[in-house]
């Protein structure tokens, strides 16, 4: 029998070895990780001026992204998982690396004119919304990072990522550079108009008349974004290391399916994303409907139920069919608010959840459910609410994500208020539970007995 190698004993992937040249950096992305290496990067990589356009990549928090891909001049190996076998590529387009919090980077890539466009995956709990989609002033962190802004322009430390664009923006404009996108790109409807407001806001509360040239150099673009990939284990470096005879210290495996919206200007320029398969629009919002409703709202029913049921990927729990039959009854009543046709979506979602080759963790996907369900779920609830139609479905979901947080709350559960709704979810008041998620669903009786009734179900149902 022959031993698998120890990947960390082969020779180091390396650009000079198995890239191209690094593209000069006209992108700076903030909140880069395993995601964003997937898509953006990939599209990136394979638009016809890939040569031309590079990206600087800021992690959200850690800095590990960046020990591990510098050594490799910035390039990993891409690992697409089909059914039948995976295929393996280098990808390039990412020029450099930074911690999140390097303000000394970003804003000289801010103050280059050459840089056009600044996208971001920083999900829901980044924009630091409060309930009313406003800037949370009253999170710690927002109203440190204001304070120190409008006491000097050029601070250092900053934790949030609307104060890390405002700061970047007053370094823009001090250096007399002109025009840039703001692209984001997270699994919010309206990431554009909801991005946009809390910087707008943030620089109100530090220099407004910052505000007036950013709406004449600023153009703010939407988008949706679509492939599934899990977190890189071990398993990833192997298979690098037996297949391609090099060690990759950070590898990304993903999906044959991919699929980018994008509805915006951009003043100058952008890469020929269009050629590598993405739809320019003038109406993204049908398609980011489809995919938050479709996809992340029957992800987010797994991802509290399957761990309930002793599952631990998203195959394994689409395979259960009790839980395969929750998703379908999902799916009947979300497709049918939808004002584009789901049956061929839905359908090459089965097939996606079911790729045996994807082992998309579902503790992964239920981080943040207190900034997730309000987008993914509440709204299909309300509109059925409205209609007086069945609501098992949308109040079973936010019921798991209750017995969830009961149960692995000690252990496995992360959310930017892990406290709070921990502490909401073990009170036993159900109500208060789905307020906080949204005001008006927690008033609905109708809807909290049915939350309560499907809390008691699964609590009484389900293995420990």
């Amino acid at each position: 029998m022959t031993t698998a190698p120890d990947p960390t004993s082969l020779p180091r992937l390396t650009r000079a070895e198995h890239g191209r040249s690094a593209a000069p950096i006209r992108i700076i992305h903030l909140g880069i990780g395993n995601f964003t290496r997937a898509h953006q990067a990939w599209y990136t990589e394979h638009a016809s001026d890939a040569a031309q356009w590079g990206i600087a990549g800021f992690t959200g928090r850690s800095r590990r992204m960046v020990d591990k891909l510098d050594p490799q001049g910035n390039v990993y190996t891409l690992i697409t998982s089909a059914p039948e076998g995976d295929s393996f590529e280098v990808i390039s387009s990412i020029s450099s690396m930074h911690e999140g919090g390097d303000m000394e980077a970003l804003r000289k890539y801010f103050v280059d004119p050459n840089v056009s466009i600044v996208t971001s995956t920083v999900t829901e709990a980044g924009y630091k919304r409060d309930t009313h989609g406003n800037l949370n002033v009253h999170d710690t962190d927002v109203s440190e990072d204001l304070a120190k802004l409008r006491n000097d322009v050029n601070a250092s430390e900053l934790s949030t990522v609307p104060a890390r664009i405002v700061a970047g923006l007053e370094a823009r404009r001090a250096a007399g550079a002109d025009a840039i996108t703001i692209l984001p790109c997270d699994n919010l409807a309206g990431n554009g108009a909801a991005f946009r407001r809390v910087v707008e806001q943030a620089i109100e509360a530090v220099d407004p008349t910052l505000l007036e040239w950013t709406r004449d150099n600023v153009a703010w673009a939407t988008s949706m974004v679509d492939r599934i990939t899990p977190a890189t284990t071990d398993a990833e470096l192997r298979t690098v290391a037996e297949t391609k005879g090099w060690y990759d210290a950070a590898p990304v495996r993903t999906e044959p399916f991919l699929e980018w919206v994008i509805q915006g200007d951009f003043p100058k320029g952008r890469p020929a994303w269009d050629e590598a398969g993405a739809v320019i629009t003038d109406d993204v919002e049908p398609y980011e409907q489809r995919k938050l409703w479709m996809l992340n709202g029957s992800h987010s029913t797994l991802a509290y139920v399957g761990p309930l049921f002793g599952h631990e990927s998203v195959a394994e729990a689409i395979a259960d069919p009790k839980l395969q039959s929750w998703v379908n009854e999902w799916w009947d009543l979300a497709g049918s608010y939808l004002s584009v046709s789901s049956d061929d979506y839905r359908a090459k979602l089965l097939e996606r959840f079911s790729n045996p080759r994807i082992h998309h963790h579902l503790f992964q996907i239920a981080t943040d459910g207190s900034q997730k369900l309000p987008v993914r779920i509440v709204p299909v609830a309300k509109h059925a609410l409205a209609e007086g139609r069945e609501i098992t479905a949308p109040a079973r979901a936010i019921a798991a994500w209750i017995v969830f947080l009961r149960r692995f709350g000690d252990t496995q559960a992360k959310d930017v208020n892990l406290d709070e709704v921990k502490k909401l979810a073990n009170s036993g008041d159900v109500t208060s539970a789905v307020s906080y998620l949204d005001k008006d669903l927690g008033a609905n009786t109708v809807f909290t007995n049915k939350v309560n009734e499907l809390v008691h179900e699964l609590s009484s149902t389900t293995a420990a």
